[in-house]
């Protein structure tokens, strides 16, 4: 796997993370989306701490398996308090050996160590191994459960409560895709340590060879964790973290129609998170959409974690157009769907017929910097076929923001607008059309 260096995560004087929510006007979600009401996701870049696109971020929705993960967490937790060392082993009750599958088969008055327990929860994703943990623990699979929904409280995961250690069905036992992201961090932030565990696809217990489900590890280069889960109600989730060129992002996808669909869309969610990322210069870069909202800033509790980083999260902006959606009642059949990006271009404002014909234009970006917002609108220009690149490159300054300059395309008529964007998009760009005369 390639080398995890978390400077900027060790563990040390505790300090707070802050999960700022930029403006979502960025673009409506995609139809797919829309016909999925189990979607969310989050993507976010590690180093940098800008949150690159997220779709219903904060919704309620079921984590599966995700669930395991604060398992570790609490496991973790106690080997590192020195309540137990990796050697200690655990005893099997007969409640531990009922838990259905996915299992590794544990029978009662079993021991098993801690060692053998960890692969067996991120790899296996061991239902019965859970239990074991949780009584190990707590005494009690109920107890574990009020200490797991303590545990994400405080680590500022508002939006979940545990009601089990495996994520097996619980209709009270929610979580958001924003709260697995601070999740997935935690883990990488206090634990970075036991992070390569994350990346195994394989283990041997009692002499037989287990796999995993997580197939981006295999399929996605630099991928090397952490965690997929999938119950009927919650749909296919999967929380990962990748490396391309010494960035890392994170992504949780959450309601995938199956397996292979949700590593698709992950996939292409990493693509052009990565894509994006490499836009911030110097963090000049801000969004694509509108500026901070520091009126909705939440910020985390200080933890036994060390973090200097801060972290922006946009609740809605907008998710890729490559994704995947379900073809026929009763069935799973795996197909790209292609949007159509006219549809996912902001609605027209009321009054139309009282603006000017070439009162539009194309939005690309944000910057501190007023030369990178030019930077990129000429980029856009470039992008464009012959019949759509005779547009005026603009850098307007923000009417909410001071110091903030918007990158824009502008002089067209809405249909030239829309069309551009639509083939922006297509392109790898992100952008939004807009009212020329409107700071948008």
């Amino acid at each position: 796997m390639a080398f995890i260096s978390f400077s900027v995560l060790s563990r040390g004087l505790g300090t707070v993370i802050a999960f700022a929510v930029f403006s979502t006007t960025l673009l409506m979600p995609s139809q797919a989306e829309a016909a999925n009401p189990r979607y969310a996701s989050i993507v976010l870049d590690v180093e940098s701490g800008e949150v690159l696109s997220a779709s219903n971020a904060d919704a309620p929705r079921y984590p599966a398996s995700l669930t395991k993960m604060m398992t570790l967490y609490l496991l973790f937790e106690a080997i590192e308090d020195n309540t137990l060392t990796l050697d200690d082993t655990f005893m099997v009750s007969s409640h531990a050996a009922a838990q259905p599958p996915s299992k590794l088969w544990v029978r009662p008055g079993d021991k098993i160590s801690i060692k053998e327990i960890i692969p067996a929860l991120v790899v296996r994703s061991a239902n019965d191994v859970a239990v074991v943990v949780a009584e190990g623990l707590a005494g009690s699979e109920r107890a574990f459960a009020g200490q797991m929904t303590d545990k994400a409280h405080a680590l500022g995961m508002t939006g979940t409560i545990f009601r089990n250690a495996s994520g097996l069905p619980d209709d009270l036992q929610v979580t958001t895709a924003k709260d697995m992201a601070k999740l997935s961090l935690s883990l990488m932030q206090d634990f970075p340590q036991y992070y390569d565990y994350f990346s195994q696809t394989r283990f041997v217990y009692n002499g037989k060879t287990h796999t995993g489900h997580n197939n981006l590890l295999d399929s996605y280069a630099g991928a090397d964790g952490l965690k997929t889960g999938y119950i009927r109600a919650s749909g296919f989730n999967v929380a990962t973290s990748a490396v391309r060129d010494e960035r890392r992002i994170l992504t949780v996808v959450m309601g995938g129609f199956t397996a292979k669909s949700r590593d698709i869309h992950t996939a292409d969610l990493l693509d052009r998170g990565f894509v994006r990322a490499g836009l911030l210069n110097r963090h000049d870069w801000i969004a694509s959409a509108d500026v901070f909202d520091s009126a909705n800033a939440i910020t985390r509790p200080e933890t036994r974690t060390s973090t200097a980083r801060k972290l922006a999260v946009a609740n809605t902006v907008n998710a890729p157009a490559r994704t995947s959606v379900a073809n026929g009642a009763g069935t799973e059949t795996e197909k790209q769907a292609v949007d159509d990006p006219i549809q996912r271009m902001i609605a027209k404002a009321d009054g139309n017929s009282l603006r000017p014909m070439d009162a539009w234009a194309v939005q690309v970006g944000a910057f501190r910097d007023p030369n990178g917002a030019k930077t990129l609108a000429n980029k856009a220009v470039s992008q464009l076929d012959a019949s759509l690149n005779n547009s005026r490159v603009a850098v307007t300054p923000s009417a909410q923001e001071q110091g903030v300059f918007r990158a824009q395309l502008v002089d067209m008529e809405e249909g030239q607008a829309r069309r551009s964007c639509a083939q922006l998009i297509q392109q790898g760009m992100e952008c939004m059309v807009v009212r020329a005369d409107v700071d948008g």
